[in-house]
């Protein structure tokens, strides 16, 4: 496991100011934030270090602000939601930096918790620009880093400060990185890898750095017919990259060499039409009618995605295997869902999931609770699985 120092590394931090990166960039509709789960996961970093008598100072960005402050994009609406979830009272200030923020740093007591203005109101976020940084600095004697989701950007906010302050990473960082290290650093073995989705366009880098970590890879969605019809398998009207055979054929020889066998869909449920309740059918993989699209694997590849899980010690999942956000054809995913689950709560298997897709997929099987761990960082998960370094965790391995 690449080092890192954590909470459990800071002592006698009563009266000192701690810049706490904290990812709070969720969904709000009139006013409101409708889905808390990213204030949830950095709650008990704030929390614990509020007890310790710190000054908890937080660092956010929420959305794509293009010309500096917008009402719209003000973390004040986030505030009250982070209140609530903490149920601790949470100071706000108006700006991230100069004389607004350190005006409320500097009314700060002991234990208090301050939100600062959304980091991107100031382009030297997004640069890195080592102005800006010095100014977020300024107001911290301690930086702790709890956002992993934008630990794959190299900003000033997520990876900037570790060049000034003391560096840490949070308790979601800490439960993040070791959950992947998990998965795919050092897992125990065999390691099989499910990925699904509608695009091998969008995940190529990923399936080539998978075949040489996994010992089986299971690829399921509208990718499946890209690589079934690069066999030279008509496969209807379903979803299909036709111009990415060659990609689809190199994965698989490099799979071949890597020792990693590629687990495409025997069977498939075929539809005419794209909605739920769609009359459909069963056929084999090699019989798909030129007038249907395969909208999600049949049971005979079920059992033998069950089957790779049954013998792996280590699972790792991006992506529905079919069109799951509609009935019926979501049977595939709850079905292995439901499996890696049992199979992970009798301590059989560490499944580690991750992805937008995949988080809904898994909360509508019901089983979101009984994986090793679920990433809700997105692009940070995506790229880690890619192989590539992520600037806010390589920062603080350097800093360790």
């Amino acid at each position: 496991m690449p080092a890192f120092k954590t909470l459990d590394d800071l002592s006698d931090i009563s009266g000192k100011r701690v810049l706490v990166r904290v990812d709070l960039n969720v969904p709000v509709s009139d006013g409101k934030v409708t889905d808390a789960t990213r204030i949830e996961r950095v709650a008990p970093t704030i929390l614990e270090l509020s007890k310790k008598g710190a000054k908890v100072i937080l660092l956010a960005h929420f959305g794509r602000p293009k010309d500096g402050p917008s009402p719209d994009l003000s973390l004040s609406l986030i505030a009250p939601a982070v209140e609530q979830v903490l149920g601790h009272k949470v100071a706000s200030a108006s700006d991230c930096i100069g004389p607004a923020a350190a005006e409320a740093v500097g009314r700060m007591k002991d234990g208090d918790i301050l939100l600062l203005e959304n980091t991107r109101f100031h382009k030297g976020e997004e640069k890195n620009d080592p102005a800006f940084t010095k100014a977020l600095a300024e107001n911290g004697d301690i930086y702790v880093n709890d956002a992993f989701s934008a630990a794959h950007r190299a900003h000033a906010s997520t990876e900037g400060l570790a060049h000034h302050l003391p560096a840490y990473a949070g308790r979601t960082m800490q439960a993040e990185l070791e959950a992947l290290e998990k998965g795919l650093g050092q897992p125990a073995r065999p390691v099989v890898a499910i990925v699904g989705g509608a695009k091998v366009s969008t995940k190529i880098d990923l399936l080539m750095n998978l075949v040489k970590k996994v010992d089986a890879l299971v690829i399921g969605g509208g990718m499946a017919n890209t690589f079934i019809a690069a066999r030279g398998t008509d496969v209807g009207k379903s979803l299909c990259e036709h111009d990415l055979a060659a990609t689809a054929k190199q994965i698989m020889i490099e799979a071949a060499s890597a020792g990693c066998a590629i687990v495409l869909p025997e069977d498939g449920v075929v539809a005419r039409e794209f909605k739920a309740g769609a009359a459909n059918e069963v056929v084999d993989i090699n019989a798909i009618p030129s007038d249907a699209m395969v909208l999600d694997v049949g049971p005979k590849s079920v059992a033998a995605v069950n089957d790779w899980i049954s013998k792996a010690h280590t699972l790792v999942w991006n992506g529905p295997l079919g069109a799951f956000e509609i009935e019926p054809f979501d049977k595939a995913t709850v079905a292995a869902a439901k499996h890696a689950a049992e199979r992970t709560k009798e301590g059989k298997l560490i499944s580690v999931a991750g992805g937008g897709d995949t988080v809904s997929a898994l909360n509508h099987a019901g089983v979101a609770e009984d994986f090793t761990y679920i990433s809700t960082a997105g692009g940070a998960f995506l790229e880690w699985m890619e192989g590539k370094e992520l600037p806010g965790v390589a920062v603080l391995e350097k800093n360790a």
